[in-house]
Parts: structure tokens; C-alpha cells; sequence
């Protein structure tokens, strides 16, 4: 057995640590977003405009006529600065969860390593996904990294890292039996040890009302510092959310770092419920992307989104918080952190 990338000295790097790039994929499936597609090109639009003042963006496009299609809309929405088109075909638009997870060597310099990971998507719940299974191979070529295979499943949105040790996750998710249906919870820790850099995996419980994803972390708890965490609380005790959210909150007070001392935990709100066609959808403000220099965080035009907004500027001082309204997006059961995979500078 080849020698793990922790022991190589390989991490995966915290979100908020510097990014070469921001990886997308453009959004195209009609079964996304049924009747809605094209009201979400302008506010994923608005997404890359934001983003493309901070770091270059790489976009995955289907074929000419897509990049046609994005150009048109990112020029409608002002965005300037370097944007690159990659003609990759995808089947969606999800890029954390189908794309690389960059991993970097803290004792050499300028040393990358692309991780692929099994991709099914969401547990087989949304085939095709042949063309989403080839993304990490073609970015890693386009960057011109070498690739380490996962060998087993692994979206991006399931996992969350500190930079320094430390992930954490859900067990509806990473121990769903239409992920790795072989693989024990220490199995499935040894990997992600191995591959990421990790020495700690810190295990939540469900995820949020909504969430086709089984309970992406994403979705609900944040490290935004070495020893500190957000976490979405719904205060409302007859909120659907009420009950997981809440169990994860004692989970995290019981949590302790390698110091042996608790996490440092800022309590996030939760919008109000987002229903559309009788659907609720899984629209949490943990879903946000912190790029160089920015914090872009889901709205959904209501009271909360101040509050939400106060949260992220007392962890992230230094950083802008920019707001972007995600109700049409979401339809997609998914926001920002969803449709964005980070890449860090070497």
C-alpha cells in the first residue's frame, strides 16, 4: 500500500486560508431547477461577480454555447476580473461535491495534491452522473497536479476542516448505507485521516429538514477558526430543524480540542422556513463560501439575514460579508458552498 498522504505531510487546508481560485460549474439541469433556470443564471451570476474581484474563477461549461450563455450573463451582472472557461461537461452544477479536494504539503513548498473520491451523487438519488465522476481528473490535469484516488465515497459539502487536524461531520451522511456500504465509521475515519491530513473527525447527527444530501455538514456546522465553530440553531421549538439542530448543539459543547479545552461556538439562525411547491427547502445560512477576503452568505430576504450577517462579521472581522439572495438558487437544494470547491495556493 502506498504511503498516506498524512504521513507525506499533505492536509487539506482550511476554507479561509488563502485560495489560488474559486473551481464552479456552471448551472444547466433543468431538473435542478424545474421552471426556475433562468432566474438562477443572474444570482449565480451575481455569485461569480462577487468572487472574481478576490480570486480567478474557473468555470466548467458543457460546450461553446453554454460559455455563450454565461458570458452573457456575467456581463449583465458586472463581473470583471479573471474568469476561465474549461469546456468539462457536467451533469449539474455542484462543484464541491464533484469536484477535487486539493490537498497541500506543509513541509515542502508549492506542492499540490488533487484527491478524487467516489462520486453517486447523493447516493444514486440523482443519475446521470458519469460526466460530474470525471471533474477532479480533468481539473487536476488543467492545473496540472497529480491525482491521489479516495477510494470510497465522499462529497465535498459532507466534510468541514479547521486546517490543523481537525474535520468534522455528520453520521447521516458519511455512515448512510448508500454511500459506503462496506466500510465501518473507524474504516471511513482511517481514510479520511489519511487522505486530508486529519488527525480528529468529530461526528454530528442529522442534518437539516430539506437536505437530499442525507445531512451535509455545510449545511449546518462551520469551523471559521482553528478552535472555533458556527452552528445553525433553529430557536422555534415547533421548527421541523428544532430537534437535530439542537442535539448537535450539545454534541459540540461536549466536544473538545487536542488541548483538551471546549470549542469556541457562535450559534447561527436559521431563515424561516423556504417552501416552494410544497417542498421545504434546506435553506441554512451555514451554507456560506469564504474566498480571499470575502464571506459570501445565502440570503432569503427576511429578518434573519441581518442577524446571520452579524454572526459572520464578528467571526470573520478582517473579511467582507456580502449577501446574496438565494431563494430561486436553493430550489436546487443547494446554495454557495454547494455550488463553489476552493483551490488553495500552493
Amino acid at each position: 500500500m502506498s504511503e498516506s498522504l498524512r504521513d507525506l505531510g499533505y492536509r487539506m487546508p482550511a476554507e479561509w486560508e488563502p485560495h489560488q481560485a474559486t473551481w464552479l460549474s456552471w448551472p444547466h439541469n433543468p431538473k435542478s431547477w424545474p421552471g426556475r433556470l433562468e432566474r438562477v443564471w443572474p444570482r449565480y451570476a451575481e455569485m461569480v461577480a462577487v468572487l472574481a474581484r478576490f480570486e480567478t474563477i474557473h468555470i466548467n461549461v458543457n460546450d461553446s454555447a453554454m460559455e455563450r450563455q454565461a458570458q452573457k450573463n456575467l456581463q449583465e451582472a458586472g463581473a470583471d476580473g479573471e474568469i476561465v472557461f474549461h469546456h468539462f461537461p457536467t451533469n449539474d452544477a455542484w462543484c464541491r461535491d464533484h469536484g477535487a479536494i486539493i490537498v497541500r504539503n506543509s513541509l515542502a513548498t508549492s506542492s499540490l495534491i488533487a484527491t478524487d473520491w467516489q462520486y453517486n451523487a447523493w447516493g444514486g438519488k440523482h443519475p446521470p452522473f458519469d460526466l460530474d465522476q470525471k471533474i477532479p481528473y480533468q481539473m487536476a490535469n488543467e492545473l496540472q497536479l497529480p491525482l491521489r484516488e479516495g477510494e470510497m465515497v465522499l462529497e465535498g459539502g459532507s466534510i468541514d476542516v479547521n486546517g490543523e487536524g481537525l474535520l468534522l461531520t455528520t453520521e447521516s451522511c458519511l455512515l448512510n448505507p448508500n454511500r459506503n456500504p462496506t466500510l465501518t465509521r473507524e474504516q471511513i475515519e482511517t481514510r479520511l485521516q489519511e487522505m486530508l491530513g486529519v488527525d480528529t473527525v468529530y461526528w454530528l447527527g442529522d442534518g437539516i429538514v430539506g437536505d437530499d444530501t442525507d445531512g451535509h455538514i455545510d449545511d449546518i456546522t462551520r469551523f471559521v477558526g482553528p478552535n472555533t465553530i458556527v452552528t445553525a440553531v433553529e430557536t422555534d421549538s415547533s421548527d421541523e430543524n428544532f430537534l437535530p439542530l439542537h442535539q448537535n448543539l450539545v454534541r459540540l459543547k461536549s466536544f473538545l480540542n487536542p488541548a483538551g479545552q471546549p470549542f469556541e461556538i457562535h450559534e447561527l439562525p436559521m431563515p424561516p422556513a423556504v417552501v416552494y411547491e410544497d417542498q421545504r427547502l434546506p435553506a441554512s445560512y451555514a451554507n456560506f463560501y469564504i474566498a480571499n477576503d470575502v464571506v459570501l452568505l445565502p440570503t432569503y430576504a427576511n429578518r434573519q439575514d441581518e442577524r446571520a450577517k452579524e454572526v459572520l462579521r464578528q467571526c470573520f472581522p478582517t473579511r467582507e460579508i456580502v449577501g446574496i439572495d438565494c431563494t430561486d438558487i436553493v430550489w436546487g437544494l443547494g446554495a454557495f458552498h454547494c455550488l463553489t470547491q476552493q483551490i488553495p495556493q500552493a
